[in-house]
């Protein structure tokens, strides 16, 4: 059966336009029961309505502090640290060929990379921090965020493969999992472009033990029901390396390596570790700038 997460489900866009659709809650809970998932689909019962649709504006709110709860896993995790290790060395190539320094996060949620590196200035003042999600309410509170730590970064509604935002360099935490494997090639393909430097897409390693590790970890960190179950759904979804490599490999004018770093993986939580793509041509001086950690690098 297939593992859907709650979170995919209680809200809905219109791709063409963008607007928000209602969404029926009879409609998720059938759903989820047909997925064999009782528990989802008592959660989703216990959501707000107005009539038979559920109350966005509850939607929203709960969301909101899913992904703050999220926030603090990242903080744990060390995420912003993990994706400057490999930021730096791709932009210091980008900046040596004259490249655009601009950082784009696909599926943002509450902008938690962005910003961490704005407020770190790790990066350099020069480089350009921008968040990009599908969820409305999502990017208003990140943006609420940024101008209350006064950071220099800013965020915007925009749909995962149809990218309006030019990039240097493209990247993600927790995002490609949400993409059925069919799809994964369209988002690759998405970010080859013309100005982009390559890509970081962190997400759930896909072991065995990493629905455990993930039930574990989100048991004993996060409050919100909705969110111990697309955490653990999150590892069950994950994708395998061979998928995500061939699915890279679709953005044809990229390298595409597979890069885990062990210093910074938790033992009791399902390990994140990243698909990274770079322009052939800058694929040594990248290789150069990572100094000892390009051994971490497994070339597709």
């Amino acid at each position: 059966m297939a593992v859907l997460e709650i979170s995919d489900l209680v809200v809905a866009w219109d791709a063409r336009t963008g607007e928000r659709v209602p969404v029926r809650r009879a409609e998720v809970v059938d759903r989820l029961q047909a997925a064999g998932d009782r528990g989802a689909a008592r959660i989703v019962r216990r959501m707000p309505v107005l009539g038979e649709y559920l109350d966005p504006a509850a939607v929203d709110r709960l969301l909101v502090r899913v992904h703050t709860e999220l926030q603090r896993l990242n903080e744990e995790l060390h995420m912003a640290h993990r994706f400057a290790e490999l930021l730096v060395p791709m932009l210091a190539v980008a900046r040596a060929s004259g490249r655009r320094l601009r950082v784009v996060d696909v599926g943002c949620g509450l902008g938690f990379t962005v910003r961490s590196l704005a407020a770190s200035g790790v990066l350099g003042a020069d480089v350009q921090l921008v968040g990009v999600d599908f969820n409305r309410a999502l990017v208003t509170e990140a943006t609420r965020l940024a101008e209350e730590e006064r950071l220099p970064c800013t965020f915007v509604c925009a749909d995962a493969f149809s990218l309006a935002e030019e990039a240097g360099v493209y990247l993600s935490s927790g995002v490609l999992h949400h993409f059925e494997a069919g799809r994964l090639p369209e988002f690759f393909r998405a970010q080859d472009r013309d100005g982009t430097v390559g890509f970081i897409h962190y997400d759930v390693a896909a072991t065995r033990l990493a629905p455990l590790g993930a039930w574990l970890f989100h048991r004993a960190r996060m409050r919100e029901p909705l969110g111990r179950h697309d955490g653990v759904a999150s590892a069950r979804r994950a994708h395998g390396d061979s998928v995500l490599l061939s699915a890279a490999s679709a953005a044809a004018g990229m390298k595409t390596f597979l890069f885990e770093s062990f210093r910074y993986t938790n033992p009791f939580c399902a390990a994140m570790r990243p698909v990274v793509g770079i322009r052939p041509a800058l694929a040594t001086e990248f290789r150069r700038a990572l100094g000892h950690r390009a051994r971490r690098l497994a070339a597709g």
